[in-house]
C-alpha cells in the first residue's frame, strides 16, 4: 500500500508587502490561491488536501473553490508560516505518513511537479524531500510523520528551512530542469508574472 501523503497549502499570508489579499489576485481564469488549489486537486499523488487561511479568510472562502480540500483557519497567522504548520498538521487525517508543503503564492508549482515529488519520495526512505530547480532548492517540501512534532514546534517564517539545514543527512533532493517557481510577494512580482503569461499566450 502506498504511503499516505497530505498536501498542505499555506494560504494564510498577511500580504503585507502587497497591500491587499494577494490570494485573490486574478490568475489563470481564477484567483492566485484558486489556481494553486486547483493544481493540487488535479494532482493524483496527494491523498488529501488541507488549505490554511488567515487574513481575509471569509472573503477568500467566498471567492475560491475548495471543493476537494479541507479548509482550516490560522488565527495567529501574523506569527509566520510556522503557525500555519501547527493549524494544518492538527487537521490531518490520522493515516497521514507525510505532508507536502505547497506555497499558496507560487503558481508555478503545477500538478506535474506535485506528482513527481510525491512519487519519488514514496520510492525512497527520506524523512525530508525538497524540489531543486536547476540547482536552486525550493518547494514543494515533504516531511515524514516523525518530523511533525518538530514542525509544530517551529516559530516564524522560513521555519521549515531550519529543519532542512539542521538535518542535511535526512534530505532527498528531487531534481527538475525547470525555472524556479517564484513567489508573488509584491505588485511588481505579479506584473512580471502577468506579462510572462501574456507573452506565452501570444507565441
Amino acid at each position: 500500500m502506498e504511503k499516505f501523503i497530505s498536501g498542505l497549502i499555506l494560504g494564510a499570508g498577511a500580504s503585507q508587502r502587497f497591500g491587499q489579499p494577494k490570494q485573490l489576485l486574478p490568475f489563470g481564469g481564477t484567483t492566485l490561491l484558486g489556481w494553486v488549489v486547483a493544481q493540487a486537486e488535479r494532482a493524483t499523488g496527494l491523498d488529501e488536501l488541507v488549505v490554511v487561511l488567515g487574513r481575509a479568510a471569509d472573503q477568500i472562502r467566498q471567492c475560491v473553490d475548495f471543493v476537494g480540500a479541507r479548509v482550516v483557519e490560522n488565527p495567529v497567522f501574523e506569527e509566520g508560516c510556522a503557525s500555519s504548520y501547527r493549524a494544518g498538521i492538527a487537521a490531518l487525517n490520522s493515516q497521514s505518513e507525510a505532508i507536502m508543503i505547497i506555497l499558496g503564492d507560487q503558481p508555478g508549482i503545477e500538478s506535474e511537479i506535485i506528482d513527481r515529488a510525491a512519487a519519488e519520495w514514496r520510492q525512497g526512505e527520506a524523512q525530508i524531500a525538497l524540489c531543486s530547480y536547476r540547482g536552486r532548492k525550493g518547494h514543494p517540501m515533504i516531511f515524514a510523520r516523525p518530523l511533525f512534532d518538530q514542525l509544530v514546534g517551529l516559530h516564524g517564517d522560513k521555519a521549515a528551512w531550519k529543519l532542512v539545514d539542521a538535518n542535511p543527512d535526512l534530505v532527498q533532493e528531487i531534481q527538475f530542469d525547470l525555472p524556479f517557481p517564484d513567489d508573488i510577494n509584491t505588485p511588481s512580482d505579479f506584473e512580471r508574472l502577468a506579462a510572462a503569461g501574456e507573452s506565452a499566450r501570444s507565441n
